[in-house]
């Protein structure tokens, strides 16, 4: 990890205030860090409020409306207190560079590629669901970019050939965002993977994926020498059950990886995310499946998933 430590740390003077205000018994444990890498759909395309008839169909399926309307609205109230604003959890912080900057602050919506509040990714209801389980300080670090392969962008050192630029760019931000605690201690938790879709319409990148995903959570675990290290696989549920061939097969593939045995009984969880695909009539972007439809119930659902599955291998840890 050597990277320089900056002279003032956001990230650092959140903590130590945060852990001095709480004056409990957890102000001494490490901050407990989990890991979110990907392409577009883990920075986020849920629309929070945008409802232009035409270009957003009105609003419905973003995430103001899901909250009213959608079989999920009952599960969405914690993300708006008694007066009704967006909640941000004291507990629980985010670090995500974006295009322009590096964004951190407590979990809340718009830790996106887009900046503002506009968007949700499947952070902030992982972060709510971890930070209900840790009785500890949350660190998520997000680093995600749109239209990127595990083929090409992401390739690991194990695959062989060039090592994807993303690759490094992913531990780079990891490193910084870890370099920013200054000498506040913390604990590497947890590592969560949802990507997926370039590889699937590239029949060579279909044909080496599982092999490639078993390789980058081997060298992800290699450099942070965490062997054990927890991983969670999100699948490439777009559009659900009704997908074509090539998704079909990237879905396999994305499940034989998490249970290669290479990587370690009980460490590896693959979270079905079919399930929480809802209609284009019932979302804001009717033409983004790519981006399923930047329906917003989608986004929080898959967050509640994959931060169930994480708790879910955290507590196994604990027995093994």
């Amino acid at each position: 990890m050597n990277m320089a430590i900056p002279s003032l740390s956001t990230l650092a003077c959140f903590f130590v205030f945060a852990s001095t205000a709480t004056a409990s018994p957890a102000a001494d444990l490490p901050i407990e860090v989990f890991i979110l890498a990907g392409q577009s759909n883990m920075e986020g395309q849920g629309v929070v409020a945008y409802d232009h008839p035409k270009y957003y169909n009105g609003g419905k399926g973003n995430l103001v409306w899901s909250m009213k309307n959608s079989k999920s609205a009952a599960l969405m109230k914690h993300l708006k207190d008694a007066g009704g604003k967006w909640v941000e959890r004291e507990d629980v912080r985010i670090s995500f560079k974006d295009k322009r900057e590096v964004r951190t602050g407590k979990l809340g919506i718009g830790f996106t590629g887009y900046g503002g509040t506009s968007h949700i990714g499947p952070e902030l209801q992982l972060g709510h669901v971890i930070g209900d389980h840790i009785e500890r300080p949350v660190l998520l670090i997000k680093t995600a970019w749109g239209g990127k392969s595990l083929y090409s962008d992401f390739r690991p050192p194990s695959s062989g050939g060039t090592v994807g630029t993303y690759y490094k760019k992913m531990l780079e931000e990891v490193r910084a965002a870890l370099a920013a605690l200054g000498d506040r201690k913390y604990r590497i938790s947890g590592f969560v993977w949802f990507q997926g879709w370039n590889d699937m319409v590239n029949k060579d990148a279909r044909a080496e994926y599982t092999a490639n995903l078993v390789n980058l959570v081997i060298d992800i675990r290699k450099e942070l020498k965490l062997p054990r290290l927890p991983v969670v696989i999100g699948e490439l549920g777009n559009l659900g059950e009704k997908a074509g061939e090539g998704m079909v097969e990237l879905r396999k593939a994305q499940a034989a990886a998490a249970s290669n045995p290479k990587l370690g009984r009980g460490t590896v969880a693959f979270v079905k995310t079919t399930p929480f695909a809802r209609a284009k009539e019932l979302s804001p972007n009717t033409g983004h499946g790519h981006h399923w439809f930047g329906n917003a119930e989608s986004y929080f659902l898959i967050g509640d998933a994959l931060g169930k599955a994480m708790v879910k291998l955290l507590e196994t840890a604990k027995t093994n």
